[in-house]
């Protein structure tokens, strides 16, 4: 407007009017508020919700509590950012619950709708006494806690034999001997460079990463070669490993059943998992896992090509490995079903599959719900109905003719199986909350930038005046 009525120079002038100090500020508040409206008020409509929750520490030292909520809307699930705000004192469990508390009474949410609560296993989300998955279960007694599924999985995947611990520990003393400067990091990358290796840096180890272990080990045992030479030529002890071939094909092994661990971790990764879904993933794992120890004990190493692949070079024999793998594959069984032990899947199974004559015999539900079952069970319409959808949305679709058996389905298809969008969250929490912004207030910013939710552009435009004067 003003180039049209005073030209260019007076609006080139008037671009170098800096905005007010809040301005920015106040719209991404303005736009969050709008986001959290439209979130509380799809999640009043629901039925039931669920929650996952985790805590971390931002880059200022602060305690943030993360918290995603799914619900129903539209006649589907929905995985909806709740909110993050710091803990003013300590992450205890019942700070942690005080502030849920605060956020959902505020909102106006019912507690008695909340079905289930993830979380991690630490204590002060879990204490039987004062943790918050027992405060929760106090004003929401519908809510099942799910400890999450890929922490126990992370959990599994530490234990091994002292052996095989060892390996692993010199391994990571050989990465961090290497990445110890910049100076052995650049030489090492010189020489992988003029040997020819694919890949020329060694990657950092770290527990808090779910795919560390797996990603360095192989990346290890790729570049054995470059990096026997460059530790010889430094005079390490640690070059002797790499010339003990039953060192190298116990790396090998490691190699191989990490990045089996790590497959199996990402699969159990992403939105609308399901207890079903995840379920049938460990199953299978634990399944494969009988499958390799008798191939083991057979002397058939198929299952590791990696170790298959360096014994027959080498020509190695491979009794003095099976020992070791078997035991470790033993131990991997065993810790598997500790943590997730096997349960009666044919009690949910006419959740699955309504239609199944099987799963209609066994639902173990109160006659006059078991009697609905039958009538849903041969209806046709349904059933084709079934086969094109997501099981939470056919679920969701009956839920007027067939209000009980779909409160009943979505009491065990609602609630999360893993944290993984709070861990993803977390992500978004260190760039938008980093050493360059340490004192931002940070709930607005990360709600825009995680929610799928839009802002009503036109409806916040509308409440300002078009003009303002100063």
């Amino acid at each position: 407007m003003v180039c049209i009525m005073l030209g260019q120079n007076a609006a080139t002038q008037l671009d170098l009017i800096p905005l007010s100090n809040d301005t920015i500020a106040r719209r991404i508040h303005s736009m969050a508020k709008d986001v959290t409206e439209q979130v509380t008020n799809m999640v009043k409509q629901s039925a039931f919700f669920a929650i996952q929750i985790d805590e971390t520490t931002d880059v200022s030292g602060s305690a943030q509590m993360l918290t995603y909520i799914k619900f129903e809307n539209d006649q589907k699930l929905h995985e909806e950012f709740f909110f993050c705000q710091p803990l003013p004192q300590r992450a205890t469990g019942e700070q942690l619950f005080s502030l849920l508390d605060t956020f959902v009474t505020n909102s106006g949410l019912e507690w008695l709708r909340c079905v289930g609560i993830c979380s991690d296993g630490a204590r002060a989300m879990t204490g039987n006494n004062s943790g918050l998955v027992t405060r929760v279960q106090a004003v929401a007694p519908q809510a099942v806690w799910t400890h999450c599924i890929i922490h126990r999985q992370a959990l599994v995947a530490k234990k091994m034999p002292p052996i095989l611990k060892q390996v692993l520990d010199e391994a990571v003393r050989t990465v961090n001997f290497i990445k110890s400067s910049a100076t052995s990091a650049r030489l090492f990358r010189v020489l992988c460079e003029e040997m020819g290796a694919e890949h020329h840096q060694l990657l950092y180890h770290t527990e808090v990463r779910w795919l560390s272990r797996g990603n360095v080990v192989n990346r290890l045992f790729e570049l054995r070669d470059e990096v026997h030479f460059f530790l010889s030529d430094r005079d390490s002890m640690l070059a002797e490993n790499f010339l003990d071939a039953k060192w190298l094909a116990m790396l090998a092994y490691l190699a191989d059943i990490f990045d089996r661990l790590n497959v199996l971790n990402t699969s159990l990764q992403g939105q609308e998992m399901t207890v079903f879904s995840s379920t049938d993933k460990i199953e299978s794992w634990i399944k494969k896992l009988s499958l390799w120890y008798t191939r083991v004990e057979s002397g058939n190493f198929e299952a590791f090509p990696l170790l298959d692949d360096f014994l027959h070079d080498n020509d190695l024999p491979k009794h003095d490995l099976k020992p070791v793998i078997i035991s470790h594959l033993e131990s991997l069984q065993q810790q598997f079903r500790q943590y997730f032990p096997e349960k009666d899947r044919k009690a949910e199974a006419w959740i699955r599959n309504p239609f199944s004559a099987e799963a209609t015999a066994n639902a173990c539900l109160p006659l006059s719900v078991a009697e609905k079952l039958i009538d849903l069970s041969c209806d046709e319409t349904l059933n084709l109905r079934y086969s094109e959808q997501p099981l939470a949305n056919f679920w969701i679709s009956v839920q007027q003719e067939y209000p009980d058996l779909s409160s009943a389905a979505l009491k065990v298809l609602t609630p999360f199986t893993s944290t993984y969008l709070c861990e993803a969250g977390f992500s978004a929490l260190t760039l938008l909350k980093n050493r360059y912004r340490s004192r931002l207030a940070v709930e607005d910013d990360i709600r825009l930038y995680l929610s799928h939710t839009k802002p009503r552009f036109k409806n916040l435009c509308s409440t300002l005046q078009a003009h303002p004067s100063h």
